[in-house]
C-alpha cells in the first residue's frame, strides 16, 4: 500500500513472517556398492541398489530446536565378496534406509542374493535373487540369469530393477531444477563394456555390478542428500551447521545438505 503525503510517496512493505512452523524436505540415503564378480570372470555380478528416498511437505518444525541432519555415504564396492549397503540418511525424525550391496558372482551354484535396503541390490551370478527394497522408499532389485551371464540391476525409487537393467529414480524440483534422485546401479554383462561405474555422489544411486572380465572391479555407490526448503517470505535458520549449500528459487529459500550437520529455526 502506498500513499501521497506532501508530494512524496511513502511503501510499506511486508516484513519477514518469522519463523516457519513447517518445512519441506527430500531425505535420500547412500546408494548400495556392486557386487563383485570373483573368483571368474565368467560370474556376474549384481549392481547396488539406490538408497531409500522420502520427501513430504508440512513437517513441523518447533523454533529453537537443533534438528540433526545426517547424510549416508555409499557402500563400498565389493572385494571377492557382495557390495556394502549404503548408509541411511536422516533429517530430524526421517529415515530414509541405505540401498542394499549387489550380490557378488558365483561359479556353480545358486548364486549369492543382493542385500535389502532403501532399494534392494541386484542378484549374483548363477540366479541369485534381488533383494528386496523398503517399502515407501524403493523398489526390490533384479535377479540375474546365470544362461545369458547378465547380473540383476539394482532398485531404484522410481522402479524396480530388472535383470540387466537398473531401476529408474524420481525427479525432484525441490530446489528449483528438476534432478533424478535415487536410481538403481547398472549391471555389467558380456555385450556391455568391461568395467565398473560409482554412482554419481549426492544423488542416492547404487554402485555397478563386477563386470564381465576380471580387468575392472565393480562400482561404489554414491553418496546421499538431505534438502530442506520453506517460504522465503520467512526467516531464515539462526544457526546451521555442516555447510549446507543455500539458494533461492520458485519462491523459496533451499538449504541442501551434502555433508551432516544441524538446522536451527
Amino acid at each position: 500500500m502506498s500513499s501521497l503525503l506532501g508530494g512524496f510517496v511513502s511503501a510499506t512493505f511486508n516484513p519477514l513472517s518469522g519463523a516457519p512452523t513447517t518445512v519441506e524436505y527430500l531425505v535420500v540415503a547412500g546408494g548400495g556398492g556392486g557386487g563383485d564378480d570373483y573368483p571368474a570372470s565368467t560370474d556376474i555380478a549384481g549392481a547396488g541398489g539406490a538408497g531409500g528416498l522420502l520427501t513430504a511437505a508440512g513437517f513441523a518444525v518447533a523454533s529453537g530446536s537443533a534438528l540433526t541432519i545426517t547424510v549416508g555415504a555409499g557402500g563400498a564396492a565389493g572385494a571377492s565378496s557382495n557390495g556394502s549397503s549404503g548408509s541411511n540418511s536422516v533429517f530430524s525424525s526421517i529415515t530414509s534406509t541405505g540401498g542394499g550391496g549387489g550380490g557378488r558372482g558365483a561359479t556353480g551354484g545358486a548364486g549369492y542374493a543382493g542385500g535389502s535396503g532403501g532399494s534392494g541390490g541386484g542378484g549374483g551370478g548363477t540366479s541369485g535373487a534381488g533383494g528386496a527394497g523398503t517399502s515407501g522408499q524403493g523398489n526390490n532389485g533384479g535377479a540375474s540369469n546365470a544362461a545369458d551371464s547378465i547380473g540383476g540391476g539394482g532398485g531404484g525409487a522410481g522402479s524396480a530393477g530388472l535383470t540387466g537393467m537398473a531401476g529408474a529414480g524420481l525427479v525432484s524440483t525441490i530446489t528449483g531444477a528438476r534432478v533424478f534422485y535415487a536410481a538403481g546401479g547398472q549391471p555389467f554383462y558380456q555385450t556391455t563394456p568391461a568395467y565398473g561405474i560409482n554412482g554419481p555422489s549426492g544423488t542416492g544411486n547404487g554402485g555397478s555390478g563386477g563386470p564381465f572380465n576380471t580387468q575392472y572391479g565393480s562400482g561404489a555407490g554414491g553418496s546421499g542428500i538431505v534438502i530442506i526448503r520453506y517460504p522465503a517470505t520467512q526467516s531464515a535458520p539462526t544457526a546451521t551447521t555442516g555447510s549446507p549449500q543455500i539458494n533461492y528459487a520458485d519462491g523459496y529459500q533451499v538449504y541442501t545438505f551434502t555433508s551432516s550437520g544441524t538446522i536451527t529455526f
